[in-house]
């Protein structure tokens, strides 16, 4: 097992190498999901950082994921965005799912956006919607905490009450109203994966409260809080399950796209007026 202080040591290896190619220190950072990576393109004066030329960074599999950072600014922030994330259906465990969490958490960042591809369980969605995610259920089955905890990352038992910041969908919600952009609020339940759900997992999922299922961001959203990270996550809306006989990873890829403007909206109108 890895133990907390060797993550750390690798993680500030990473963190190094990273601050070390950026212009200005970042201050966001964000972290794009499935078919989403196009909102890094409005990065201005951008510097293109590939994983593998990160100390100790894994390797990207997935697929609509390209596996790079962009440092440079957006509405006048200096932010770091990560095209494309791990999957613990890879064949990753969550620590190192989590590892650029940790990464952005010893570059000092303090505000973190996620989003990702989903599909709605609430039959009121439409395909195309953006999400805030309110809340989530953690179904994968681990933890990225689990093992050695070290202090100078965060405490042993996190509070998980405000695992997504009500100021920041606050904020996002005042900025879909004056874009006239609609923004969905809903609980996100995390699954392993790959599979698609089964019709009674989805069952299951609804009687427990969740209005969108995905395969990733739970783990990512634990770790930040334990590093006191604040967050904002935002799912895209890729299909609304039981509409369609069949869901496949292309129709994911083809519906994020299409909704990939008005969330590059969503999300440079909700760092503009970070404070």
């Amino acid at each position: 097992m890895v133990s907390e202080h060797e993550i750390f040591d690798r993680a500030k290896d990473a963190a190094d190498h990273v601050i070390s190619k950026c212009r200005a220190v970042p201050e966001v950072a964000l972290i794009l999901g499935s078919g989403l990576g196009g909102l890094a393109d409005g990065i201005e004066d951008g510097c293109l950082i590939p994983y593998g030329d990160i100390p100790n960074f894994p390797s990207v599999t997935a697929i609509g994921h390209a596996g790079e950072m962009v440092a440079g600014r957006l509405d006048e922030k200096a932010i770091v965005a990560m095209k494309g994330r791990f999957h613990y259906y890879e064949g990753y465990t969550l620590r190192s799912v989590t590892f650029p969490i940790r990464v952005f958490q010893l570059m000092g960042i303090k505000t973190l956006i996620l989003t990702n591809a989903a599909g709605a369980i609430n039959q009121d969605f439409e395909q195309g919607d953006l999400m805030a995610i309110v809340d989530h259920i953690n179904l994968i089955g681990d933890n990225p905490l689990i093992g050695p905890n070290e202090e100078e990352l965060g405490p042993r038992f996190p509070d998980m009450t405000e695992a997504y910041s009500r100021r920041l969908i606050a904020l996002a919600d005042d900025v879909a109203g004056e874009q006239s952009a609609t923004l969905r609020h809903g609980t996100y339940v995390a699954v392993a994966g790959p599979s698609f759900e089964t019709p009674a997992e989805i069952e299951f999922m609804r009687r427990s409260g969740a209005d969108a299922v995905g395969m990733s961001t739970a783990p990512e959203v634990i770790v930040a809080r334990h590093a006191g990270i604040e967050v904002l996550g935002i799912s895209c809306i890729t299909n609304v399950i039981g509409a369609s006989p069949v869901v496949t990873a292309d129709e994911v890829l083809e519906v994020a796209g299409r909704s990939a403007t008005e969330l590059e909206g969503l999300v440079k109108g909700v760092i503009g007026r970070l404070s």
